[in-house]
């Protein structure tokens, strides 16, 4: 039985988790996971970039934290637009600034988010761009 919020049902959708607090990904994984969402997820940004780098698999979204090991959320977010241009980008994260939520913007973030971010908040930004009738939304 999967869980739908929001009419928003996550079956068949990957979305990809870099973070590296573990409650966060244990957060994330029981939530996203009881709406269907497969999930990848992965400690460092180095990770993720090799992930990036080597697959050709559909990502539906990517949740991104900023104070990641080894390559920070904006530089991966940076890298893997290189590659993937329209794969929604969430960075969720307890660091705000606003050089850092412009920097965010900037490299390809469709959303900056601050922690703690609430299940019906977390749905409604996957909504905004995994719902159809919101593609004008996406990354150009």
């Amino acid at each position: 039985m999967s869980l739908i919020f929001n009419n928003l049902d996550l079956n068949n959708k990957t979305i990809v988790i870099v973070e590296d607090d573990l409650p966060s990904v244990r957060y994330y994984k029981t939530i996203l996971e009881s709406a269907g969402a497969k999930l990848r997820i992965f400690e460092n940004g180095k990770e993720f970039i090799d992930y990036i780098n080597s697959t050709d698999e559909v990502i539906d979204a990517v949740i991104v934290d900023y104070l990641i090991p080894f390559v920070n959320g904006i530089d991966c977010v940076r890298i893997m637009r290189k590659k993937f241009r329209s794969v929604p980008a969430i960075m969720i994260t307890a660091y705000f600034s606003e050089q850092t939520r412009n920097e965010a913007l900037i490299a390809g973030c469709n959303e900056y988010v601050l922690k703690p971010v609430f299940p019906e908040k977390l749905f409604c930004v996957l909504d905004k761009f995994l719902n159809p009738q919101y593609s004008y939304f996406n990354y150009r």
